[in-house]
């Protein structure tokens, strides 16, 4: 039987692509070293079977080998033709197609113009005539069609662009069989993927024609790919965010304006929830993730009465699927509709939501669904973040909500909190007495993040919540003391008490955390004392049986306990007559905050003294006493690694403990400098050691390892609690010059060892960091300049050293080399940001400190591919951070450099600019503002006649501009204009007034491929519109002179503020609106 939803379906991906056009060609830099190397068929044959089918790594190793050097050889384009054409297995034709795939993608010695057309139509034809490839050899000739046509996007030949007529490649699969069908759509939904999406004005006029019969098998696929399909234009990045998986609750579909009329039509979501109830199950799950994509489209879309009407017709799905549930036993559907039931309070307001016609029948379906999953706690427990995250929203928006209407949360949100209490309590003794249950708690970051949730749904209707935990608490801990009490007890009963004691004490300190939510009355703080005092007195049971035995899991529970109770009830916003703290009194005498610090202190003690081989408890106990160091006025403990069988990594607890003796330190130094030299008696004796062994020809290396590793990591903590001039010049005057020849010896000889060479720089980069202005020197004092030396000499060594490890595998290249150089990167940044050093020194008197230590960058930053800069958010936050001060304070170095090298750093900068990380792409954006800057000062200054020459560099930077005017187009960048333009008119920018400023100097540098720009996106309004959006360009540059003077720029961001807002004003207004892809075709 046809089922009509399918054909609507179809429908609509014709609409939706009718308004697609290409959006940005990222080309992948690839590095091939060619290695001329004939071999046969039949070899290649062989080795590809090796490759895929042998079992022996060996063997498979030496045939991966082999083929990675027949991919860079000369001849592989033939071959290529040769295995598809005459291949005998599946394999053959694989290796084939990925390597012409690796061909077409290389940007040195790309391929001609004509060659690659050939290869495309070469593949259409390949896949026209043999329809039964194996699955994956068709996915990869369809990736190489895909990828041809991305980076060829913009090629012209006879002023033709010979790669955009996609829709006619695909029209003759779509008009064939169904088998063909598969093809097609399969083309576009990779198309889709791979150069984002495609102009098309009818590629699914046969498809849509045709009404699927569901109970045919051989539709099926065709059926899932134009699901598929769907999917990736709904998924799809409009104005390039790259939303990843890690903000998928928070994320908005910012779909194109002249999709409007299909979402305003309530006939598309109705489509998508027919079908969810109509297909079969295995294609479900893929429905309800276009549904999520619906659900999430941009605000700005509806104007109020068409949001309530969206709204209404979601809320009357999302009730229908409730009410017939039973699909949900799929783990995948149940994963997809908890996505869904998120979406509802991550993009409307609760307010909305009240107003819709069945909101109490749902918000009880809802609610029931909720905590029938928190009951079935082993079954997808990772989609219960999402029914968590759902509630959660809802709980802290109550204060807030104005409408009339009953939410109705006081009656839901209890039962959902207490759901999710019990069941956790009731999980403890399963998951004890079967086999291969995975406990929750072994996750703590899951258990965290599910307790941040709980903290505000467990504060609404809180009375509620504090009875319910004070009543199972008392349950199990009289439970729990009369089995301790039992000679005749089980370890099980014992373990099954303290498991339910573990969640009792995460959950209480994670409600008393959620105080910051809600405002809070005296009850409930008197409310939050019931619950720290019964948590304190299981505290004083438990710490008096450590002797004997301990639970490391309950142990963690009081830490996170002990870190909400801190962040709520101590600290100067805090009321010393809180109810809380009478309480505290009433019942354990604790009459005031510092007695209740003192509770900590002593807990702090007890846990390094016991459970100082445990890492986990022994580093959050380390961070509790750090934080509790910040204004509060022996023995060794195991964790300080004087254990000579401990490993180096396992003394990284050291320099917490460090910091918080240091804080504690300078409660009372001043400026005692016995009492400081007392203190570092034990560290000098330590360096002392350390230089005896440098000093003999042998000596022991593991321990001089594990000396000198605790020694650096002790004092990079006393150096970071020193942020104070007069206790930082103590350490600096101990440590220099004394002391840093042995930092430099351990790393000319361990540089190949993190373990090692970690700890010595991240102590280098600390001493070098001008917090709170420790750093300041006297004027007849040459230390900075020293200091400085100091660093040079250090990064220069690594980085010389570092570079000759040669070829290091991938997954340990960050280990072994790039987290080093970014340490390196950091160090650097710290140094020449100080202002404690005037760089004009170094070159006035020949000094090379300061040339060594760029020169040195500049080597190290060539030997990280690009990929891998912003792969590694680390180094990419380093590198971008010690950039941006380059180009600030050190452009003529950068004016300096080598035509290749500049290429990179733009390139670099290119590719920050759309970072997902907040603090990268502000970085860049700055970077861009002062290359620019001095571009254009420079290239202004060269078409004046001054009496004073251009100094050298300069003069340089313009002649290798003129020398190579690719490089001066990527300076001037135009894909990095319409980058930014794009971002700061249509995304949510959070950093605008960064974007804007590096805005006028692409323009004055470019005016006239602006005026281009302009153009184009004027006339891609309807006409009505035109006139406005070329009004709104004009109001742009009004007022603007053509120079880069402060208030120049100041006004141009304020007329980019009010463009930015007229722009959108037009998008809401009109049917069509601007579409942020025509701003990079």
């Amino acid at each position: 039987m046809a089922v009509p939803v399918c054909t609507s379906l179809a429908v609509f991906i014709v609409y939706v692509f009718a308004n697609i056009c290409f959006v940005r060609v990222c080309v992948t830099v690839a590095h091939y070293s060619v290695n001329s190397r004939t071999q046969s068929l039949a070899q290649l044959e062989n080795l590809c079977k090796q490759l895929y089918e042998t079992t022996d790594t060996t063997t498979r190793l030496q045939a991966e080998k082999a083929l990675v050097e027949f991919t860079n050889s000369p001849d592989c384009l033939s071959k290529c033709q040769l295995l598809l054409e005459r291949g005998s297995s599946s394999y053959s034709q694989l290796l084939a197609a990925t390597c012409l795939t690796k061909l077409v993608s290389r940007t040195n010695n790309p391929l001609p113009l004509e060659q690659r057309i050939d290869i495309r139509n070469y593949v259409l034809n390949y896949l026209a005539t043999r329809p039964k490839l194996a699955t994956f050899v068709t996915q990869a000739l369809i990736q190489l069609y895909a990828r041809i046509t991305k980076l060829g996007w913009f090629d012209c030949q006879k002023d033709d662009y010979v790669f955009r007529n996609a829709i006619t490649d695909v029209t003759r699969f779509l008009q064939d069989s169904v088998e063909y069908c598969i093809i097609g759509v399969t083309i576009l939904s990779q198309l889709t993927n791979e150069i984002n999406q495609v102009s098309a004005t009818a590629f699914l006029i046969e498809a849509s024609g045709k009404n699927l019969n569901l109970n045919d098998e051989s539709q099926h696929g065709l059926l899932m790919q134009l699901l598929k399909l769907t999917h990736n234009c709904l998924n799809f990045d409009f104005i390039g965010t790259s939303t990843d998986e890690s903000s998928d609750d928070l994320c908005t579909v910012q779909i194109p304006t002249s999709w409007r009329s299909a979402f305003l039509d309530s006939s598309t979501l109705q489509l998508f929830f027919d079908l969810y109830h109509s297909i079969p199950p295995s294609f479900s799950p893929l429905v309800l993730s276009c549904l999520v994509q619906i659900a999430s489209v941009r605000r700005s879309l509806f104007n109020n009465a068409e949001r309530a009407k969206f709204l209404s017709h979601l809320v009357d799905g999302v009730k229908r699927i409730l009410e017939n549930p039973q699909s949900l036993s799929d783990p995948n559907n149940y994963h997809e509709f908890c996505r869904l039931l998120a979406r509802l309070k991550s993009n409307y307001q609760l307010g909305e939501l009240v107003k819709v016609e069945n909101y109490p029948e749902v918000i009880r379906l809802i609610a029931n669904f909720t905590v029938t999953s928190l009951q079935h706690w082993e079954f997808a427990p990772n989609s219960v973040h999402y029914l968590l995250s759902l509630w959660q929203r809802l709980a802290a928006s109550v204060p807030y909500v104005k409408a009339t209407e009953p939410h109705m949360l006081e009656t839901y949100t209890p039962e959902v909190t207490k759901a999710y209490i019990t069941s956790r309590l009731e999980s403890v003794h399963i998951i004890l007495s079967r086999d291969g249950l995975e406990d929750p708690l072994e996750d703590t970051g899951l258990v965290q993040q599910q307790l941040d949730q709980l903290s505000t749904i467990g504060r609404c209707e809180y009375e509620k919540t504090c009875a319910l935990l004070v009543q199972l608490f008392d349950q199990s801990a009289q439970s729990y003391q009369e089995l301790l009490q039992s000679a005749s007890a089980s370890p099980m009963d014992i373990a099954v008490q303290e498991g339910r004691l573990t969640w009792l004490v995460y959950i209480i300190g994670a409600v008393i955390g959620g105080r910051v939510s809600f405002a809070s009355t005296d009850e409930q703080d008197a409310m939050d004392g019931e619950l720290v005092c019964r948590v304190l007195q299981l505290m004083n049971l438990t710490d008096s049986r450590l002797a004997q035995a301990g639970n490391e899991k309950l142990e963690l529970a009081m830490l996170s306990f002990f870190e909400q109770f801190r962040k709520i009830y101590i600290g100067d916003q805090v009321q010393k007559s809180s109810k809380l703290y009478r309480r505290l009194s009433e019942v354990l005498g604790l009459n005031d905050e510092t007695m209740v610090l003192s509770v900590f202190i002593g807990k702090v003690i007890t846990n390094l003294k016991y459970w100082g081989r445990c890492e986990p408890i022994t580093s959050k106990t380390l961070q509790l006493l750090n934080d509790l160091s910040i204004g509060y006025p022996s023995e060794h403990f195991s964790f300080l690694g004087i254990n000579n069988q401990s490993n180096l990594t396992d003394m990284r607890c050291r320099t917490t403990f460090y910091t918080a003796l240091g804080r504690l330190l300078m409660v009372d130094l001043g400026e005692d400098e016995d009492q400081y030299e007392q203190f570092m008696l034990p560290l000098t004796a330590a360096f002392e050691a350390v230089a005896q062994m440098f000093s003999t020809n042998s000596f022991n290396e593991q321990e001089a390892k594990r000396t000198l590793v605790g020694l650096v990591r002790d004092l990079r903590g006393i150096a970071f609690a020193f942020n104070a001039k007069t206790s930082f010049m103590m350490l600096f005057e101990w440590i220099y010059p004394s002391y840093m020849p042995i930092l430099q010896r351990a790393i000319e000889l361990w540089y190949h060892d993190p373990a090692c060479t970690t700890p010595v720089l991240k102590l280098m980069a600390e001493l070098v960091h001008n917090r709170s202005q420790r750093l300041q020197f006297d004027v007849s004092s040459p230390n900075g300049i020293l200091l400085f030396r100091e660093t040079s000499k250090m990064i220069t060594m690594y980085g010389n050293r570092i570079l000759t490890l040669g070829e290091v595998p991938k997954d340990q290249v960050y280990a072994l080399k790039l987290k080093g150089i970014s340490i390196c990167f950091s160090m650097l940044k710290a140094a020449l940001s100080g202002s404690y050093v005037n760089f004009g020194v170094f070159r006035l008197y020949g000094d090379d400190a300061l040339e060594n230590a760029l020169q040195t960058f500049i080597k190290l930053l060539l030997s990280i591919p690009h990929s891998d800069l912003l792969d590694y958010p680390k180094l990419s936050q380093s590198y971008y951070s010690l950039l941006e001060v380059l180009t600030q304070d050190h452009m003529n170095f950068i004016a300096s450099l080598e035509p290749h090298v500049i290429m990179y750093i733009l390139s670099s900068i290119s590719e920050g600019l759309t970072a997902l990380d907040t603090m990268v792409c502000t970085g860049c954006c700055s970077c861009l503002d002062h290359i620019v800057t001095y571009l254009f000062k420079q290239l202004s200054r060269s078409t004046k006649k001054r009496a004073t020459p251009l100094n050298r560099e300069s003069d340089c930077f313009l002649h290798i501009m003129q020398q190579h005017p690719a490089m001066i187009q990527q300076a001037r960048n135009l894909r990095m204009l319409s980058t930014v333009l794009n971002i700061i008119i249509f995304e949510d920018c959070r950093n605008q007034w960064s974007m804007s400023r590096p805005l006028l100097g692409l323009i004055l540098l470019n005016e006239k491929y602006f005026s281009d720009l302009r153009n184009s996106i004027v006339n891609s309004q309807p006409p009505e519109k035109q006139q406005a959006m070329h009004l709104c360009f004009e109001n742009l540059m009004e007022g603007i002179e053509r120079n880069l003077l402060t208030k120049n720029r100041d006004r141009f961001t304020q007329n980019l503020s009010a463009f930015r807002r007229e722009v959108n004003d037009s998008m809401k207004n009109s049917t069509y609106g601007v579409n942020s892809n025509d701003m990079m075709s």
